[in-house]
């Protein structure tokens, strides 16, 4: 991926939406081309921007087509955010060949009877559902997409960069100093998972 044009978005989600970052240019020295708030869900949907807990309180029937429902509308909301954000690249001149998305724990979701007994997995879960959107515009857009767990974001980069993790950390901040605020964890999570895609780093 040497080709200048060449951009990768990195995301990080929370309950209901997301932080994106787009990369241009080589992978040794990539920009920030841009980053924005994205919006993974609809207005005044049922559950709100927490579903799952909506659905513990249903008999399971019921909450396996409320959670499909809402699935649905989490698809429709982040397609339209999502595509949104590389049509703006591409007007930056800028193909988007791939993208990342930072992940909480990596651990795979039970089945749905087991997730809503837990209040742990409920949160599991939301955050999922959130990511697992995002992951399948990407799909649908044909971007290669990379999941990278938090915890593991820094350690990966480092060794897959040839950085450091000290200089790392001084690299991520300091590419985001011209944009000014915000630039929190959200935005340098989303910025190095892009980085890792638009380097080539593949996960399973």
């Amino acid at each position: 991926m040497k080709n200048g044009n060449t951009a990768a978005l990195g995301f990080r989600a929370h309950s209901g939406w997301a932080v994106g970052v787009a990369l241009g240019g080589p992978s040794r020295s990539p920009e920030v081309i841009d980053r924005r708030r994205l919006e993974l869900i609809e207005s005044g949907s049922p559950g709100g921007v927490q579903p799952y807990h909506a659905a513990r309180a249903m008999d399971l029937p019921k909450a396996d087509e409320f959670i499909q429902g809402v699935i649905a509308a989490t698809d429709r909301s982040a397609w339209a955010s999502v595509r949104a954000f590389a049509e703006a690249i591409g007007g930056k001149n800028q193909k988007i060949a791939c993208c990342g998305i930072v992940l909480a724990s990596g651990r795979a979701l039970p089945s749905l009877e087991a997730t809503l007994r837990s209040h742990a997995m409920v949160h599991t879960a939301e955050g999922e559902l959130y990511r697992a959107a995002i992951a399948r515009v990407a799909k649908n857009l044909g971007w290669r997409c990379i999941r990278v767990p938090e915890r593991d974001l820094y350690k990966v980069a480092a060794k897959q960069l040839h950085i450091p993790e000290p200089k790392l950390k001084i690299r991520i901040t300091e590419m985001g100093r011209s944009l000014g605020s915000p630039w929190s964890a959200d935005e340098k999570c989303a910025t190095l998972v892009a980085w890792l895609a638009l380097a080539g780093f593949e996960t399973p």
